[in-house]
């Protein structure tokens, strides 16, 4: 960008795909705020995500491949168990691994909390031909030339744009959780410690692999291991049931920990028992407080709007089988900044290039994603040799 009059940037959403997008229009030049809704910095609830190229980017051109080894650990191996923790399939593998804490954390550390506001939430937005409007639930009203909303899947900005789209339910959950790894038999640490690993059954599978422990630990032993569980839910009132919080609120995105009801988190460990591996049994037991989050699919038919544009699961939300959604989101963010730059920081004209992709690979992740749950959760034909079943948001293990 030339040194024209100093733009402003506000990015609606404070997670991993928001920071993102602020440091890099900061880099850029705008003048960015950011606007969180949530009153407290936020927090992963113990949710793992597979490092991919665009998740640690930033790190990796801010501060090399050690950058990237401070919020990540890694495995090598593919592997799938059998019903009595028989291996059944393994491959040389390799992927890292992070916690959702440990990347914001660091993500948030760079950007700073000078202009990161919490507990603000836009209940509206209107623009003219030279500036955005956003209107918020504390009467605050706040101008800028670009508004970005990475504001998740329950994105206000994608309700008041798009009103006619809604979430997809997929017919499953997935059940999440992490244990320490030091509180887990030897056997089970053998077999999940160094790997990537699944065990399937019909109608059902687990994915395991180790993140950064709670307190950032990234050495053997004093990591978490993390899985999600996917299991069939039928939508309707055994869903609605099961999405209704200690507190009796409906929760259609995630039941948070703490907050599933008992008699589910029973049933849950009674199952495991019954349906997994002992080692994917044994990490569901050992979990104090598992959550579920609904899978569901959102597609949009659009994703910039004049001076405004939507982002990561604001925009399109896949099920997590190809591991891509926090990588998606940061690819949505440098794609940005790299249409601003191409452009001179002529928003309109840098939106208007950037959408095309943009809207190509969501619906590219979409088809993939259906394909993988297709074979995983309801064919149960899921082949562990099928490399089209392997992560990569821009296909398998990329």
């Amino acid at each position: 960008m030339t040194d024209r009059e100093r733009q402003r940037a506000i990015v609606v959403g404070g997670s991993m795909g928001g920071l993102t997008a602020a440091l890099l229009l900061h880099e850029l030049g705008f003048d960015v705020d950011v606007f969180e809704r949530s009153p407290e910095p936020l927090e992963g609830r113990g949710a793992g995500i597979v490092v991919q190229p665009d998740t640690v980017r930033w790190f990796a051109e801010h501060g090399g491949t050690e950058a990237v080894e401070r919020v990540s650990t890694g495995s090598t191996h593919l592997r799938y168990l059998g019903p009595d923790d028989e291996v059944v399939y393994d491959t040389p593998s390799t992927w890292r691994f992070t916690s959702w804490t440990a990347t914001y954390r660091a993500l948030l550390a760079d950007f700073g909390t000078d202009r990161y506001h919490l507990g603000e939430h836009v209940a509206g937005v209107t623009q003219d031909e030279a500036a955005v409007t956003l209107r918020f639930v504390t009467g605050r009203e706040e101008r800028a030339d670009l508004v970005v909303f990475a504001d998740g899947i329950s994105s206000t900005g994608r309700r008041r744009l798009l009103p006619e789209v809604t979430p997809q339910y997929s017919g499953y959950v997935g059940w999440r959780g992490t244990v320490p790894e030091s509180q887990v038999s030897t056997r089970t640490h053998d077999l999940l410690h160094d790997s990537l690993a699944y065990a399937t059954a019909p109608g059902t599978h687990i994915v395991m692999y180790p993140i950064p422990g709670r307190d950032g630990g990234l050495t053997v032993g004093s990591r978490d291991l993390n899985y999600v569980w996917y299991r069939n839910v039928a939508e309707g009132p055994d869903l609605d049931e099961m999405l209704t919080d200690k507190r009796g609120f409906p929760c259609p995105v995630s039941v948070h920990p703490g907050q599933v009801q008992d008699r589910f988190v029973d049933e849950l460990r009674a199952a495991a028992r019954e349906l997994l591996p002992p080692a994917a049994a044994e990490l569901v037991l050992r979990t104090e407080q598992p959550f579920i989050q609904p899978v569901l699919d959102i597609e949009v038919p659009r994703m910039a709007f004049g001076r405004v544009c939507l982002i990561g699961d604001a925009a399109f939300a896949a099920r997590p089988h190809a591991a891509a959604g926090t990588a998606k989101a940061a690819s949505d963010a440098w794609a940005l900044a790299d249409a601003l730059r191409s452009a001179d920081g002529d928003v309109l004209a840098a939106l208007e290039e950037w959408e095309p992709g943009r809207l190509e690979l969501g619906r590219s992740l979409l088809k993939r994603v259906g394909e993988m749950g297709r074979h995983y959760q309801v064919d149960s034909d899921a082949d562990p040799a099928d490399v089209s079943l392997r992560f990569g948001l821009y296909g398998p293990d990329h």
